[in-house]
């Protein structure tokens, strides 16, 4: 079992971090919440002072953050930790960044004579609780081998996607086709309904269809159709609005640097705007559904 030093006990990395210690790894932790910190040192882990006291004399430091300015600031910041990581450590940033910020963390990072790899995941709370995530890296390969040592206790696959940055392009590619499947789900879902059909017999029909897609089959997003998922609990828990909102940007700006043509990406990064500004921002974004009611 390894040493691991977590940073960030959000709804993802809270239960990143409690996988880690349930499969036995020496996990010390923080955040600026006294909640996720307690709840991490009930199930056994260590609670560090500072992110700094977090890395110190760890194999392997993972963090789970909102958003490029962050995780520039943890590592690199005026009061960045890089120095307190030992050089025999690797560093694997799990947080969806943009690619060029990515890059600029393994340059800075590597430049002080430590590994790093980002490794951005798919899977939702959901799969951040049961260990099932599904890790994208980008950085060498024997690092993301190295990395499955921890990994591999919080998600079921990991992929090497290419160099530094990689990760966080495939992340945002998936996350794209993952926000234009759902707003076309919900919308075919709530095209049934407007016409007399059952959307659970919908679904149906659809999943044994050409129609068939993640979305309708294990996230679907009219109340009632699954359980467990947000649509049946009022849209909330799982992967707010504005993350999907924060991707769809990513995606949009990572296009824009090779005039890349994503007509469907601008699309559904226009329509979970909208769905914010209606009041949604905090709800999952399933709830996209909602926008599609007659």
């Amino acid at each position: 079992m390894a040493r691991v030093g977590f940073i960030g006990l959000g709804n993802m990395g809270g239960p990143m971090a409690l996988n880690l210690v349930k499969a036995g790894h020496d996990v010390q932790v923080f955040d600026l919440s006294p909640t996720a910190l307690e709840t991490l040192a009930q199930a056994g882990a260590t609670v560090a002072a500072s992110a700094a006291d977090a890395v110190a004399n760890v194999d392997f430091v993972v963090s789970m953050l909102p958003a490029d300015k962050h995780v520039i600031g943890l590592y690199l910041g005026e009061q960045g930790i890089v120095d307190a990581i030992p050089k025999s450590a690797l560093v694997i940033d799990s947080s969806t960044i943009s690619a060029e910020a990515a890059r600029e963390l393994a340059a800075g990072i590597t430049a002080q004579g430590r590994r790093f790899i980002d490794a951005p995941v798919s899977g939702g709370v959901g799969g951040a609780k049961a260990g099932t995530l599904t890790f994208i890296c980008g950085g060498e390969a024997a690092d993301i081998e190295e990395a499955r040592t921890v990994l591999e206790h919080m998600g079921k696959n990991v992929f090497k996607a290419g160099a530094h940055g990689a990760g966080q392009v495939a992340k945002i590619c998936n996350n794209m086709l993952l926000a234009v499947l759902m707003a076309g789900t919900s919308e075919a879902l709530q095209l049934g309904r407007a016409h007399g059909l059952d959307a659970k017999v919908l679904s149906d029909i659809m999943l044994q269809s050409s129609g068939r897609n993640w979305t309708l089959e294990v996230y679907n997003p009219c109340p009632g159709v699954l359980e467990g998922v947000p649509s049946s609990n009022d849209y909330n828990g799982g992967f707010l609005v504005d993350l999907m909102l924060k991707d769809l940007g990513l995606a949009q700006s990572t296009a824009a640097t090779s005039a890349s043509a994503t007509p469907m990406g601008d699309m559904a990064a226009k329509l979970f705007a909208e769905h914010s500004e209606a009041g949604f921002g905090s709800k999952d974004f399933s709830s996209i559904f909602r926008k599609f009611e007659k």
